[in-house]
């Protein structure tokens, strides 16, 4: 997920590029400042790289952009459209997001429509200041609870992922523990091989 915080005067395209080549397996484009317009062009930029790289190119809460640049989907937090009113407005074919805290916020965004939750935060977080802490336990209960595929997100870093394990996410959205690092590509490749690491204990615990 992105964030100019950390650009330091380089261009977001690079740094997205440099979270592909180290491994991203999609690309949320978040921008909570800038006009439609200039949201659409960033889009389009960031939109050719991941179709370079062949992953999913996703939109933060901006229907209207993710329709006038054909993103491959968009995510939605509790606050914005409900599922299914994106789903009528992207209509099939395109992934929906929904954030959820609550089994209940989850089961509803799941018969809404919605392809995969963002569950979090997991941790704390500086990103996003107004988040809910979403306990371990509460975590778990989502992912019982639901047959779609469950992101965690919130203050994820490497040194604490792996105790994600065994909560049964299918995998990690991450802002700061990528773009805040000086070597982008590398911490990319670490996060995938440590997000793969929990997904198989997470595997492995169902057994």
């Amino acid at each position: 997920m992105t964030d100019r915080t950390w650009l330091g005067g380089r261009e977001l395209s690079h740094d997205v590029e440099e979270a592909l080549k180290g491994g991203a397996t999609m690309v949320q484009l978040r921008e909570k400042e800038m006009s439609d317009d200039a949201f659409l062009t960033e889009a389009l930029e960031i939109k050719a790289l991941c179709k370079k790289y062949g992953v999913p190119f996703i939109i933060n809460d901006n229907v209207e952009v993710a329709l006038a640049c054909d993103a491959d989907g968009i995510h939605v937090g509790q606050s914005d459209l409900d599922a299914k009113m994106v789903r009528e407005k992207l209509g099939s074919g395109k992934i929906i997001g929904v954030s959820a805290q609550t089994v209940e916020q989850a089961l509803l965004a799941e018969r809404s429509g919605a392809d995969y939750l963002g569950v979090g935060a997991v941790f704390s977080t500086s990103t996003k200041k107004d988040a809910d802490f979403v306990p371990y336990d509460t975590l778990k209960a989502i992912c019982a609870a639901v047959s779609i595929p469950v992101v965690a997100i919130g203050g994820i870093y490497a040194y604490n992922i792996e105790n994600l394990s065994g909560s049964g996410i299918e995998g990690a959205a991450l802002v700061s523990a990528i773009f805040a690092e000086t070597d982008i590509r590398a911490a990319s490749a670490e996060m995938l091989e440590l997000a793969k690491r929990t997904v198989t204990r997470n595997e492995a615990a169902d057994l």
